[in-house]
């Protein structure tokens, strides 16, 4: 058989050869959107890569990117990906400290940047002495950057952009680089190779996973900072689907309007996006007749979330899980209801194993139907982090997602928690997923978290932290209410505290790191629940 090297170029290869006038549409603000084929985007992407190669950058070298989701950020990743080159894509919305972390430690000799975020990036650059180049996206002029060569991204392509040869390099070099949004200690680099970017993407197009076609117009409303995009940017080319670009825009009217205008089919985004957008259209907002399916990751979300969403979009709400050293899909539900389906975060899809283990590692003698701590294998998950020579990985090369899981019968995962977030007091566990379960489901519960407090007397007791939803008022006795008979006595919170917007990471995950911080330095005002 021929060999034919599993690089993340031929996705955008295919998709000019055999979709070229599928467009990439990027939302502008204020002046309509702007369109661009798949067959003149690899042209770009091509001659960007010649200039990047022109600064003296070479295979192995990797670039920066603080962008959010717009063409040229796309032409940056395949220009980057297509010669060898590593695109290491920042997350703005972590801490100066943690971004000038990872730059240093990537060893960035360039890096792309939003012209509005430009300002932090100059910010950022003393501490950073690796950095000889920067390319401002979305502007006309780069301005000075004072001991470094700077351009604008469009003038850098206009004076050195010239074509190359994609994909000469083997199937396992590095492609990208991620870093953890850092919810549960110093965030860490993921290195993706070329294979395992390719791999995951075969996984995401499976029937029962994405399914993406060529009929549809994606929404990329998750971030392309964070874990490629969730392989969107390539699973969107690999098939010529349409690919809607939302810019940092993200708020429920502006995505209304666009989704729209573009005739989405399918959207993808954390959950918070979806709330904003239910918001908007409950009041008044307009229908979204040609929306099928949403796409949620990032965090658990309630069944009364996912039943409003459907209910008020009309379409199929898909829930997923995983993780950044998962590429990042590691299960996902079906398309497809199923009868009887439970509000759970589907099968893995072919190429991804699970395994279910006590405390010790030891793998659970029955895999369905109990709780353990969950592990997975497979060619899309990381070994090691970045920079690291110790493996990651248990004897039987499963990788410890530091969740704990349970499996029905018919193979769909229910995440239960982390296991770090769990609460010891007096010696006994509580589980804060299954607090917030409960609490989630109230009709005036935003978003919901539950955190430990240190107690002189248990060790641990739990904080209830509610961000209402939008135009309700939070009632606590009504909240503890729905948990009394359904978790046992001493698991009931015996403070709350009533928030108005819940930190976030990128991944859409509530960062209960920020909020234990916040309450233990009593910048969380909470009060007594009388029981």
């Amino acid at each position: 058989m021929q060999f034919y090297g599993l690089t993340v170029d031929k996705f955008l290869d295919h998709a000019a050869k055999w979709h070229p006038a599928a467009p990439v549409v990027q939302a502008d603000m204020g002046s309509g959107a702007t369109r661009i084929g798949y067959a003149e985007l690899r042209s770009r992407s091509n001659r960007l890569s010649g200039a990047l190669l022109s600064l003296g950058l070479r295979p192995g070298d990797r670039i920066g990117t603080l962008a959010w989701n717009t063409r040229h950020h796309l032409e940056t990743y395949y220009a980057a990906m297509g010669a060898g080159l590593v695109c290491h894509t920042l997350n703005p919305r972590l801490a100066p400290g943690h971004l000038t972390a990872m730059i240093r430690e990537a060893g960035d000799r360039l890096i792309a940047v939003s012209a509005d975020l430009a300002p932090m990036l100059r910010d950022l650059l003393p501490s950073c002495p690796s950095v000889a180049h920067v390319v401002v996206m979305d502007a006309d002029e780069a301005g000075e950057w004072p001991g470094r060569s700077s351009y604008g991204h469009d003038a850098l392509l206009a004076e050195r952009g010239a074509p190359v040869a994609w994909g000469q390099f083997d199937e396992n070099a590095p492609a990208g680089l991620c870093y953890t949004s850092g919810t549960t200690g110093r965030p860490k680099g993921v290195l993706y190779t070329h294979r395992s970017n390719y791999l995951h993407t075969m996984r995401a197009l499976q029937a029962d996973s994405i399914a993406l076609t060529a009929q549809d117009v994606v929404l990329l409303a998750v971030p392309m900072f964070h874990a490629n995009g969730w392989g969107l940017p390539f699973a969107a080319p690999a098939v010529g689907a349409r690919l809607v670009l939302p810019g940092r825009h993200l708020d429920g009217p502006s995505l209304c309007r666009l989704m729209r205008e573009e005739g989405v089919t399918v959207a993808v985004g954390v959950q918070t996006v979806w709330i904003s957008v239910v918001d908007h259209i409950e009041t008044g907002g307009g229908a979204l007749p040609q929306l099928q399916r949403v796409l949620i990751g990032g965090s658990s979300c309630p069944d009364t979330l996912i039943d409003r969403i459907e209910t008020v979009l009309g379409a199929r709400v898909q829930t997923s899980w995983g993780m950044t050293e998962l590429s990042p899909l590691g299960t996902i539900a079906s398309p497809v209801p199923e009868p009887g389906e439970p509000r759970a975060s589907g099968r893995p899809p072919m190429g991804l194993d699970l395994k279910l283990t006590d405390a010790g590692g030891g793998a659970l003698p029955r895999q369905r139907g109990v709780t353990g701590h969950l592990k997975v294998k497979g060619g899309s998950v990381v070994d090691r982090y970045f920079a690291s020579e110790e493996s990651l990985l248990d004897a039987e090369g499963y990788f410890d997602t530091g969740d704990l899981a349970s499996i029905d019968e018919e193979g769909r995962l229910t995440i239960c928690g982390r296991a770090k977030d769990l609460i010891k007091s007096g010696g006994e566990w509580i589980n804060p997923n299954e607090i917030e379960t409960i609490i989630g489901q109230h009709p005036s519960v935003g978003l919901v978290a539950v955190i430990g407090r240190s107690d002189p007397r248990w060790g641990e007791r739990p904080v209830l932290v509610v961000e209402p939803r939008q135009g309700h008022v939070m009632d606590v006795d009504a909240l503890v209410g729905t948990l009394k008979g359904r978790v046992a006595d001493w698991w009931l919170p015996d403070r709350v505290v009533e928030i108005s917007a819940m930190p976030l990471a990128a991944s859409g995950k509530i960062d209960k790191a920020i909020l234990r911080q916040a309450f233990a330095d009593g910048e969380l005002e909470s009060r007594a629940i009388v029981r």
